[in-house]
């Protein structure tokens, strides 16, 4: 089936679409009440009613192969951007919350997995930051929101155990 980008089609169960993006092997299509799905070129001649056919362009690109692009391109300048990596005396190992309660059994969680996730905390506080800042907030207002922010850090230097690097980790009030 020659089908294009802008295409409008109509699938029984799904109703009316756009194709939004082909591939080799499948057409992404923009569906009206049920949002984007995905249909394989050899089902799309049988489910597919052609409404109204854009013909494919050679030199079109899809977005996920011009996010690949992107990526190939940038990684070299920017790097590896996940660069918080957890203290090697913590590979491999378990965090375990054991209940006072002794008839209750311990939770486990694997260290590299709470660490992902204190990163992704620090992380949002850091976004967190920046949108304060570029708010159009009063310096006032700004600066309090700021001092809660710093306080929630300080609330999450207990962590800094876990972080290989010393300036990965958090720094409260005293630390500036």
């Amino acid at each position: 089936m020659e089908i294009g980008i802008g295409s409008r089609v109509r699938h029984e169960e799904f109703g009316v679409g756009v194709v939004t993006q082909t591939t080799t092997e499948l057409l992404v299509i923009t569906f009206v009440n049920h949002g984007v799905k995905e249909i394989g070129h050899l089902y799309a001649e049988d489910e597919l009613e052609v409404l109204e056919n854009v013909a494919p362009r050679q030199d079109q690109v899809s977005l996920a192969d011009l996010e690949n692009v992107l990526k190939d391109m940038l990684e070299p300048v920017l790097g590896d951007q996940d660069t918080t990596d957890l203290g090697e005396k913590w590979d491999g190992g378990t965090l375990i919350l054991q209940p006072g309660n002794p008839d209750l059994k311990p939770y486990e969680l694997p260290i590299d997995t709470f660490f992902h996730k204190i990163v992704m905390v620090r992380d949002r506080l850091r976004v967190m930051e920046q949108r304060v800042n570029a708010s159009k907030l009063t310096d006032e207002e700004k600066v309090n929101l700021q001092q809660y922010i710093t306080k929630i850090y300080g609330s999450l230097t207990s962590f800094n155990v876990l972080f290989d690097r010393r300036e990965d980790g958090f720094i409260g009030s005293g630390g500036k």
